[in-house]
């Protein structure tokens, strides 16, 4: 059978699947939190939560810590967010935050509204993610850490595109396609802290 991908593609391993992505110490404390709020509110019994924290030090992957909350809190709140559906707002606002899994092509979607991605604390699926964006009367907002790579493909009409993001020429890429039509795509680094006058 032939194999009609670009030489360049064959040899490439596939990416893996978000919820087969390795879990960190962080994101351990992350579930360790909720579980203990759920202890103390009584969601969870002393032996269901000895149960969950046994299961917590076993796990290796980020679905597996995923699924020891995913009956206490709603999906908005999950402190892992591994199953990433697109962002679509009309006439209102969403926000995108925390630790969640970036896919390698991932949708957004502002009509007449503002969308916020937060990549602060975001796990990118590879080193090359495509965001797909329709932006209509709206502000799509992309809060970026340092070391990420933007480039911004999307079409403009009557529309805008600002890059804020200090070029990274080493680190990941997020290329953002589609279409902005009486709105603005805007990507920045995250606010520096206050430094305090009190403070030298």
């Amino acid at each position: 059978m032939n194999d009609s991908r670009p030489p360049a593609i064959r040899g490439r391993a596939p990416a893996p699947r978000p919820g087969d992505l390795r879990a960190g110490d962080a994101d351990r404390e992350r579930v360790t939190a909720v579980l203990a709020d759920a202890l103390a509110d009584g969601r969870l019994d002393q032996v269901e939560y000895e149960e969950r924290l046994e299961a917590l030090y076993r796990s290796r992957t980020l679905g597996e810590l995923a699924a020891l909350t995913t009956d206490l809190l709603p999906p908005e709140e999950q402190p892992l967010r591994t199953d990433v559906r697109p962002v679509t707002a009309f006439f209102g606002s969403e926000k995108r935050e925390g630790r969640w899994v970036v896919p390698n092509r991932f949708t957004a979607t502002a009509i007449c509204s503002n969308v916020t991605l937060d990549l602060c604390e975001a796990l990118l699926q590879s080193s090359h993610v495509t965001l797909q964006v329709t932006v209509i009367g709206g502000t799509l907002t992309l809060v970026v850490p340092e070391g990420v790579r933007i480039e911004m493909p999307a079409s403009a009409v009557m529309g805008g595109k600002k890059n804020q993001v200090r070029p990274s020429p080493d680190g990941p890429l997020i290329e953002i396609t589609g279409l902005v039509s009486m709105g603005t795509i805007v990507a920045k680094p995250p606010k520096r802290p206050r430094r305090s006058w009190f403070r030298r």
